[in-house]
């Protein structure tokens, strides 16, 4: 990768999610740690970088539909990585160009290419806030957040691809809870989460013991504990499926089978 310097606060010689799935995507901003987190997750899944690849369509399509057909304007993207296109600002814009968007992240390396490169339209707004998922009180609070987003109308509440990497001790259910419930009737929930269960019982246990050498804070969930993020909540069409499958008609044939992209996704409606 091209040489650039690196902030302070970031720790290249640990491998970090945002810059693993970077790498994945065919980015640059990875240190030497994501990728060979990446190179193993490859040689026991081969099917990581569709896996990756998939879950960013979801995003794409859900966003499209959130800013399309149920009208939102206000999106705030939590765990949302590295910049990569399309951004979640950039779709949202493209159809409605006053769109505003939030960015949530906690790795100072998301920081500086965030503030860089999430560059909005004219007639919309985008932001920054630097925060862990861990304390969503800080997230709903900051000022950044609120002078950019009105949480008294609808927002797209975007978690995509990050409730996984927390397992059931860091307590995701009430986190996923508390962010849902500071969100006005009428917002939407967009959610994407790893799982194992098109995997088959080897493959699962190989997984299985890669994370646990890892020592990786990963919790890949099943389709009945994915669901219970959305409780109260009323599911979109085609409700909970793999990403390679949500309102994927226009993608291009052949599609990834569910085993590939281990990913569930869903769009749910916040009453």
């Amino acid at each position: 990768m091209a040489e650039h310097v690196t902030p302070p606060g970031i720790d290249i010689g640990t491998m970090h999610p945002a810059r693993r799935y970077d790498y994945l995507l065919g980015g640059k901003d990875n240190f030497e740690a994501d990728r060979a987190s990446a190179e193993t997750l490859l040689k026991f899944f081969p099917a990581t970088r569709i896996n990756a690849l998939e879950n960013r369509r979801f995003l794409r399509r859900a966003v499209t539909f959130l800013a399309r057909e149920a009208g939102l304007r206000q999106f705030l993207d939590i765990g949302s990585g590295l910049p990569t296109a399309p951004n979640v600002h950039e779709v949202a814009q493209g159809i409605a160009p006053q769109s505003r968007v939030v960015y949530v992240d906690n790795d100072p390396i998301v920081l500086v290419h965030a503030r860089a490169l999430l560059t909005s339209t004219a007639e919309g707004a985008t932001a920054y806030v630097d925060a862990d998922l861990r304390d969503p009180a800080r997230i709903l609070t900051h000022p950044d957040l609120l002078g950019t987003l009105d949480l008294t109308r609808p927002v797209g509440l975007m978690l995509v691809a990050v409730m996984h990497f927390f397992p059931d001790a860091l307590k995701p259910y009430e986190i996923v809870d508390r962010l849902v419930r500071a969100m006005p009737s009428g917002s939407y929930l967009a959610m994407s989460h790893g799982t194992f269960d098109y995997l088959t019982p080897a493959k699962r246990a190989e997984l299985d013991a890669l994370l646990a050498r890892s020592g990786e804070p990963a919790a890949p969930r099943g389709r009945a504990e994915f669901a219970r993020f959305l409780d109260g909540l009323e599911l979109c069409e085609p409700g909970i499926v793999p990403v390679s499958e949500w309102r994927a008609d226009d993608e291009p044939e052949p599609r990834p089978d569910p085993a590939e992209a281990a990913v569930y996704g869903a769009v749910a409606r916040i009453p």
